[in-house]
């Protein structure tokens, strides 16, 4: 019987609130400047009081909605005590028993419970190690904790998960959850068995990036399998994650709920949310945005997008907002032209915004729907499309003048085209004897010619047309 990985996440994220999360202190994560964002409440100066943010805790109950998840009636705020150079009070204001959020689930996976605390400071250490210094900036900003049941399987399943969760956050507005400022940082808990009844867990904890994610649980799961396999045991500890060498180290050995001592803050008021309109349930649904998964339906379902098209929209706002407003209304709900222009900004588009530093999404705001209807009524070849791009991308302008301008719109007109069929017989005589022999590929391969001869602005079907009569007259 094969070793089973068993994995829960518990999940921070920072929130985007204007102050922080027990005084008003500015809630600021790209702050350069040290110490500049603190007071005597997130310093924790002798006699001062916290007082509740009440837009963290809504930004919570919406994730708690989204997540279709229970939103407590009863909530209080406790205090988890330790001691370490980054928590001023010596202890963190936390909740333990009554979490403004239960239960609930995302793509699949069950979630224990959503609740809201403060973050520490920030300690950073000297080259030479010598000393440490610790920047208050960060010290009571509003953090959410999400805790999964122990039911992921795999690493990628795992990192599946946390992406969805900061697409999540990102779509309700309460946090940028950018991994690399360390706005969301994921621990993981692994363990493995070969029986029903779980192995030991492992905790490794502030994995900064998907890949960190999924590399450290893979091996974790490797590592503990290898211990098991030669008679050794798997210690409960905590562990952190070496990118350098792509392995994980020990830490120290893995904290209970009891080392914390945890106990109700006596200075914050118990909540009761159902008497707090804004946080009542029918309020907080009503000012739900499209979910993620909801968009990505949509897109799949109703308009008939590729998965991996919807994909580039759900987690991208900028080409998201661009397809919702420049492109969905002007093209008059015609699902071909839907798709090509789907097609169209996720693969050329992209590219060429990735290629070029001078082009700009909004460059093309007036005239890409106008585009793909020239190719909708074949005005235009993919290859004209596939070559105006890059030209309105970089400078704008309307898509019919440019494309008269630069001649990219298709000629039928077989008056214009005959010297370009002359020029193809006389310089291909043995791809000509090639379709005369029955290869039609030789004719596709002159069409291409004829196509590269005209900037993609003459019409296929009426080259190939001329080329059929020119070759059996000739």
């Amino acid at each position: 019987m094969e070793y089973k990985p068993t994995i829960g996440l518990e999940i921070h994220a920072e929130l985007k609130t204007k102050t922080k999360m027990f005084c008003d202190s500015r809630n600021d994560p790209d702050e350069k400047n040290p110490n500049v964002n603190i007071c005597p409440v997130c310093t924790a100066q002798p006699g001062t009081l916290p007082a509740i943010n009440k837009e963290a805790v809504k930004s919570i109950l919406k994730v708690g909605t989204a997540l279709s998840g229970e939103l407590a009636d009863h909530t209080e705020f406790d205090r988890k005590n330790y001691f370490y150079p980054d928590l001023p009070k010596g202890y963190q204001i936390s909740q333990y028993k009554h979490p403004l959020v239960s239960k609930g689930e995302l793509l699949g996976i069950e979630i224990t419970r959503v609740h809201l605390e403060e973050d520490t400071a920030r300690s950073s250490h000297t080259k030479g190690g010598d000393r440490s210094v610790v920047d208050f900036n960060r010290a009571g900003i509003p953090l959410m904790e999400l805790v999964t049941e122990p039911v992921i399987e795999s690493a990628e399943e795992a990192g599946a998960f946390a992406r969805e969760l900061q697409l999540l956050l990102r779509s309700l507005n309460v946090g940028d959850a950018n991994m690399e400022k360390g706005e969301m940082r994921v621990e993981a808990n692994i363990s493995v068995s070969k029986t029903k009844r779980r192995g030991v867990k492992v905790e490794v904890k502030n994995l900064n990036s998907f890949r960190s994610v999924e590399r450290a649980i893979t091996y974790e799961i490797k590592r503990q399998i290898k211990l098991l396999e030669g008679g050794k045991e798997v210690i409960q500890e905590t562990r952190g994650w070496n990118e350098d060498k792509q392995e994980t180290f020990a830490q120290r050995l893995k904290e209970g709920s009891e080392d914390y001592r945890y106990f109700p803050d006596p200075d914050l008021p118990k909540l009761i949310i159902s008497e707090i309109t804004d946080f009542r349930n029918e309020v907080l649904k009503d000012s739900m945005p499209e979910l993620p998964w909801e968009r990505r339906e949509r897109y799949v379902n109703e308009l008939g997008l590729k998965l991996e098209d919807a994909e580039v929209f759900v987690r991208n706002s900028e080409f998201s907002n661009f397809f919702e407003n420049y492109v969905l209304p002007k093209l008059n709900n015609d699902k071909k032209l839907i798709i090509l222009a789907a097609n169209y900004l996720t693969t050329d588009v992209v590219g060429i915004l990735t290629k070029s530093k001078n082009a700009k999404l909004e460059n093309i705001q007036d005239s890409f729907a106008d585009l793909i209807s020239f190719v909708g009524n074949k005005e235009m070849s993919s290859r004209g499309v596939k070559e105006l791009l890059p030209v309105l991308l970089r400078e704008g302008g309307r898509a019919r003048d440019v494309a008269n301008k630069l001649n990219f719109f298709q000629k039928s007109d077989e008056t214009e085209l005959k010297s370009v069929i002359e020029e193809i017989i006389e310089e291909n005589p043995s791809v000509i004897e090639d379709y005369k022999s029955g290869k039609e590929t030789a004719l596709k391969f002159l069409i291409g010619k004829g196509m590269a001869k005209t900037r993609g602005s003459g019409n296929p079907e009426i080259i190939g047309k001329m080329l059929k009569r020119a070759i059996n007259q000739g």
